[in-house]
């Protein structure tokens, strides 16, 4: 299958001179109305579950056999929570299997409805579009039936396993035929009967089907209320085999491979699997895109990481220490850097292995004792530069997760300034793509504080750093196979915040940076029946090691591991776009993020933005950072404007101007699909200049040198009025206010407060093709900073680089939206494509 690459264009921007207008304007968003009337939408709907059960007959699917139900999925709208009371039905005997919140606010649920009682589901949509029962108050109001249960409801369709619709987990759905480690999640209803009239348990009759399929399964399982998971090694395409296994099949996930299994080998075993897999393995060229690790050193003699970092890239800060690593932190980096974290997978497979990127390393600290901490900004500012001399035409991604303690919390300090200047390129031109970790709870671990402890820890000093990505670390292993930790239990929930990661929770100037931004997977720790908490070989990462014993492998876990994984997608990133700009790079990171399950459960909606200073914008998805998608285009515009500008006459620096996007819109194809659902989401990323003086640190304005914001044109707006709106000098009388702006319809997830955090800003909604159609035009323009309020450093006469990446997207996988944009960029003379 073809990959479908971004579309990296210019030309789309049109400046104006521009005065903001201040505060006000705008009012309280309202969901939009539902476009279909009630009649249409409870009939179709009981089409819909009609042509369910007619397709479930003909399903292709083989774990359809057999069942004596129907597998539907039902939808809601962003925002709208399915009325669950109502499909799980013991009545009607319907049971809720699996269910999703989507990161948009939609809800989407897995039902098994008895086929002798879909008619009466049916009906219950007819019901609605036709009937009306009284107010028992008040005999002179009526409302439809099953009115919460229809009106929750936007689609239902047909249940599919090659769908995704019993995927539960918080990356998308696998390709057909990617083998791995999957988390079977099987409903645990006692004994049931087999083709052959024995009697089993559900687990007993799952294992003996799944072995005569050739699926290799675990000998462990875990066990809930009414649930056994068991992991297995197979693809989707083999589960599409197995007959009748919706029958017990709640949801699946994916595992990770177990590490110890590597580390029970002795070093010979270990070597025999890596040198299969080096004969395997394409290393990347010198001029590849690398991450530069500044920690402890890294050894390169390690025969994973040997090829890919040259000993003239592996340096010390101080020319008098070696480049060895003494601690083997940073060799631990440097493989998850080099290989993410499924090393067991790749370790495990036959298939060839392409490395897109290599390691450069900076050895940042000392064999013995500490660096004092009023060095650490220029040792990391002279380490980078250091490298820098070596290659300096390369991409590299720097990767540090070296941190002192927290006691600034969000206060700048001199290590985080002179990050956030060496990022911007203020003194040398040069803009430069870092990873930072937020740092780890150092103290003993114990239950009873998880996560509250960590909701009061604030990320650790360069964290709180503007222009970097802060990485913090969630974790998806929570299965414990080893014997030896029997009754053990995972402390973090699956989905959720890695014990020692640490958040910007706490902090109460709430208008400084959503510290992490982003969060990756950094392992889990385990207590056993009395409560005392460990670190286990099971729920940590795989990676490298150079030991005295001869071991060559090892795991690691927290937010350095984390901040490795983070920057490895970085560097991958570089290589499928050679030359994209730092700030799209993170700013793809964080534009393809989503947050899992579990991060929406513990932060609902209306705590989001506890969930943003916990989470940042969630877990990043390489794919979707990478590619498109036929149904799915992104549009990444790199652009500079000029803040600010002298005014002779008044004797003081003021806005200078703005920019108005006209995207390649495909606003035909959007008209025609009506009130067909999409979704758009919208990423602005920037670098700022740090204040150099630390007096003006307690107030936001006085230590970015410029904030950038964007808005989209409302979907009811003229141009006119969308300038007007935005821009004071689009009035058409001076110092006149127009009249009252078109309302916003549509509901932004994070809203216009949440977003314009930091200087990375992202935010997404969803709407109808007709609403949607509008929402070509976007808006970038600046608000105030120390460029402007200190006039005498001439920071007014800079320009500021900006990248702004917009997403177009569809459920429905048959509109041609990436075709459509492509068309529209063919057709518009403006617009050339840059990568």
């Amino acid at each position: 299958m073809a990959r479908l690459r971004h579309f990296v264009i210019r030309g789309t921007a049109k400046a104006d001179s521009y005065t903001a207008i201040g505060a006000g304007g705008g009012g309280k968003y309202e969901s939009p109305p539902r476009a279909e009337p009630r009649v249409a939408h409870g009939e179709r709907l009981a089409r819909e579950v009609t042509e369910a059960g007619e397709r479930a007959e003909k399903s292709p699917e083989k774990p359809a056999e057999g069942i004596p139900f129907v597998p539907i999925v039902v939808k809601s709208d962003p925002g709208v929570k399915l009325w669950l009371d109502s499909l799980d039905n013991k009545q009607l005997g319907s049971e809720i299997v699996a269910f999703r919140r989507e990161s948009d606010g939609s809800e989407r649920a897995t039902i098994h409805i008895p086929k002798d009682q879909l008619p009466k589901f049916a009906k219950k949509f007819e019901d609605y579009a036709h009937k009306d029962r009284e107010n028992r108050n008040d005999p002179s109001k009526t409302s439809p039936y099953n009115q919460r249960l229809a009106e929750s409801i936007t689609e239902i369709r047909l249940a599919m396993l090659r769908d995704g619709d019993y995927w539960t987990d918080s990356s998308p759905p696998p390709a057909i035929d990617e083998e791995f480690w999957w988390e079977v999640w099987l409903r645990d209803e006692g004994e049931v009967e087999t083709p052959d009239g024995r009697t089993l348990p559900v687990e007993d009759v799952f294992r003996e089907e799944a072995t005569s399929l050739g699926i290799r399964i675990s000998d462990r399982q875990v066990r809930f209320p009414g649930l056994v998971a068991v992991l297995a090694y197979t693809s989707l395409g083999r589960w599409s085999d197995f007959p009748g296994l919706l029958r017990y099949l709640a949801e699946f996930r994916r595992a990770s491979i177990v590490a110890r299994e590597f580390l029970e080998l002795p070093p010979a075993g270990q070597a025999e699997f890596i040198n299969a897999m080096l004969e395997r393995t394409t290393f990347a060229g010198e001029d590849a895109p690398a991450v530069c690790i500044l920690d402890c050193g890294v050894n390169r003699g390690h025969p994973l990481l040997e090829q890919a970092l040259n000993e003239e890239h592996n340096l010390a800060w101080d020319d008098d220490w070696t480049s060895a690593d003494r601690y083997g932190h940073g060799t631990e980096m440097a493989g998850l850097a080099l290989y993410g974290q499924n090393l067991g997978d790749v370790l495990l497979s036959d298939q060839p292995v392409h490395l897109k990127h290599c390691l450069e390393a900076v050895k940042v600290l000392p064999d013995v004792g500490v660096n004092d901490p009023p060095d650490y900004g220029p040792i990391t500012v002279g380490s980078v530069a250091k490298i820098e001399v070596q290659s300096p035409e390369k991409d590299r991604v720097i990767c540090m997760a070296v941190t002192a303690d927290d006691k600034e919390k969000w206060l700048p300090t001199l290590w985080s300034a002179a990050i956030d200047q060496m990022c911007s390129g203020a003194n040398d031109g040069t803009q430069r793509l870092m990873v930072v970790s937020a740092g780890n709870h150092r103290d003993e671990l114990k239950k009873h504080d998880y996560p509250e402890i960590n909701h009061a820890l604030s990320v650790e000093d360069p964290a709180q750093a503007w222009n970097v990505v802060t990485v913090g670390a969630y974790t998806e292993k929570a299965m414990i196979e080893d014997r030896d930790y029997e009754g053990w239990n995972p402390l973090a929930p699956k989905g959720r915040l890695c014990p020692t990661s640490r958040t910007s929770c706490g902090w109460d100037k709430q208008e400084w940076p959503l510290k992490p931004d982003i969060v990756m997977e950094g392992g889990n720790y385990a207590y056993d029946p009395d409560g005392y908490v460990s670190s286990i070989n099971d729920l940590s990462l795989l990676t490298t090691v150079v030991s005295r014993d001869g071991a060559l492998l090892t795991t690691m876990r927290d937010t350095s591991a984390a901040t490795a994984l983070a920057a490895r997608y970085g560097a991958i990133l570089q290589a499928e776009y050679p030359g994209l700009w730092p700030e799209s790079v993170r700013g793809l990171l964080i534009h393809s993020a989503h947050w899992t399950k579990g991060m929406r459960e513990e932060f609902p909606h209306n705590q989001r933005h506890k969930r943003l200073r916990c989470y940042g914008y969630g877990v990043p998805n390489l794919m979707r950072a990478r590619y498109c998608a036929a149904n799915r285009a992104t549009m990444i515009i790199q652009d500079e404007l000029q803040p600010f500008y002298w005014d002779e006459d008044k004797n003081e620096a003021r806005t200078k101007e703005m920019h108005v996007h006209e995207l390649p819109w495909p606003t035909e194809m959007l008209q025609e699909l009506g009130g067909q659902q999409l979704r758009m989401r919208v990423t602005l990323s920037y670098f700022i200049e740090p204040n150099p003086g630390r007096r003006g640190w307690n107030v936001k304005h006085r230590y970015q040198s410029h904030g950038l914001r964007f808005d989209v044109r409302r979907p009811l707006e003229s141009m006119t009025q969308f300038h007007e709106r935005l821009n004071r000098e689009a009035w058409p009388e001076k110092n006149k206010k127009p009249g009252a702006a078109t309302q916003e319809s549509r509901e932004w997830v994070l809203g216009e407060n949440l977003r314009t955090k930091g200087s990375v800003h992202s935010d997404w909604w969803r709407g109808t093709g007709a609403d949607l159609a509008a929402s070509g035009y976007i808006a970038v323009y600046p608000v105030i900073g120390w460029w402007r309020e200190r006039p005498s450093l001439k920071g007014f006469e800079k320009k500021a680089r900006y990248s702004l990446i917009v997403n177009l997207e569809s459920d429905d996988k048959e509109i041609p939206i990436y075709a459509s944009v492509e068309t529209a960029i063919e057709n518009r003379v403006d617009i050339t494509t840059v990568i």
